[in-house]
């Protein structure tokens, strides 16, 4: 008798351990899929310095790579952000309500209180969200990833920059 209770600790003990271990192991494939895209997404922002719209601007562009790459994770964004609910669009919206989930967030700070010889100077923050899943259980939490973009010179959109 003492075998067979000592023996069904020992499988619970096993079992908890191989739950910690998948746990860690789920959430850390998913924080490197989505700091890989937010990477990509700072990329074109900078590349095409700043946010055009329409069929061939980064918006678009990113909008694609979101799509390609199986991005789904939705969350809320802070008010005065700019955020997309629909990645077949090629537009942001301007948050306004704190309830609606968006698939990013994005938002433009003004930076040349310091350099007074570039007056239109701004800067992006972009926030992408990733779930901790498991298998069993499902859906548990969602974290945020956050990164910036370097200064931009006279960035080409029309997005106001976020008052702090």
């Amino acid at each position: 008798m003492r075998t067979s209770t000592g023996s069904i600790w020992i499988i619970g003990l096993v079992i908890t351990f191989m739950l910690i271990f998948v746990s860690f192991l789920s959430l850390t494939i998913s924080y490197n899929k989505v700091f890989r895209i937010k990477n990509e997404v700072l990329t074109f922002i900078e590349k095409y310095e700043g946010l055009k719209e329409g069929p061939t601007g980064p918006i678009a562009l990113i909008n694609n790579y979101l799509t390609y790459n199986a991005y789904d994770t939705m969350h809320k964004c802070e008010v005065g952000d700019y955020g997309s609910r629909n990645l077949s669009t090629s537009s942001l919206e301007l948050v306004t309500n704190t309830n609606e989930k968006y698939y990013y967030c994005i938002s433009k700070k003004n930076t040349s209180k310091n350099a007074s010889n570039l007056p239109n100077r701004s800067k992006y923050s972009v926030t992408l969200f990733y779930k901790f899943n498991l298998p069993v259980i499902g859906e548990l939490m969602t974290f945020e990833v956050f990164g910036e973009t370097i200064d931009i010179n006279y960035p080409a959109d029309t997005l106001r920059n976020k008052i702090q």
